[in-house]
């Protein structure tokens, strides 16, 4: 996927609100503003979501002997 570069005239508060945001999600200014362009594309029916990562947890398998003495 090629990117293209886009000049943004946005809001001191605006910006600053989106770079908070952004340092609790652990990304960058840019990749923040691209994720919420995205996601409000999608919930807009303007796109589709083509790909989904999905994480699946699973519990890990205990020992039943070590369950047991760890109940006791």
């Amino acid at each position: 996927m090629t990117k293209k570069s886009f000049p943004l005239r946005i809001n001191e508060q605006v910006i600053a609100a989106m770079q908070r945001w952004a340092d609790d999600d652990l990304r960058s200014l840019n990749a923040q503003i691209e994720f919420v362009l995205r996601d409000a594309l999608v919930k807009s029916g303007r796109v589709k979501l083509v790909q989904k990562v999905v994480t699946d947890v699973q519990a890990q398998e205990v020992d039943t002997q070590e369950q047991d003495e760890t109940d006791q």
